[in-house]
């Protein structure tokens, strides 16, 4: 057993310790803070550029994808109506039965009841017959929404 006057010594030493001001209580210093701010300030100005440059590359192949899909319902669509949608009917008429042929079609040839707006929320392009020659042509004309143009403006045509 420990003495009273012993005992008495550690309490009023415990005391103490306790009354003592803390000099670090957890926290950041200013320069800590500031080192992290400069570290994250040089990554977010690596990877942001990056970033955004495969958020462009990711929409001209989401409009691929997209146009691949409507050559697919363009293709079931021959089969069924013996021709293409004329330009007029354009790409409507593969989720709604045209006027013209309403007892051959056996749409809608897309899952969706609408037909999809391009990424950057313009409408596809649908010609019949192509510029070229070919049975048809479908087209986005990019960010800008102008014929021509590079990068996240260019056109995106099949086939």
């Amino acid at each position: 057993m420990i003495p009273a006057r012993r005992q008495q010594k550690r309490t009023s030493d415990t005391h103490q310790l306790c009354k003592r001001p803390r000099r670090h209580a957890g926290g950041f210093t200013l320069v800590e803070l500031l080192v992290v701010l400069v570290v994250l300030g040089l990554l977010i100005g690596i990877v942001g550029p990056r970033a955004v440059g495969y958020l462009s590359g990711a929409r001209a192949d989401t409009a691929r994808i997209q146009l691949e899909t409507f050559i697919t319902a363009l293709e079931l669509y021959r089969l069924d109506m013996g021709r293409y949608p004329s330009s007029d009917e354009g790409l409507s008429a593969l989720v709604a039965a045209p006027q013209s042929a309403a007892k051959r079609w056996r749409g809608p040839y897309l899952s969706r009841r609408t037909v999809p707006l391009d990424p950057w929320d313009n409408p596809y392009i649908y010609r019949a017959p192509a510029p070229d020659g070919g049975p048809f042509q479908l087209a986005s004309l990019g960010a800008d929404t102008r014929e021509g143009g590079e990068g996240d403006d260019a056109d995106i045509i099949a086939p």
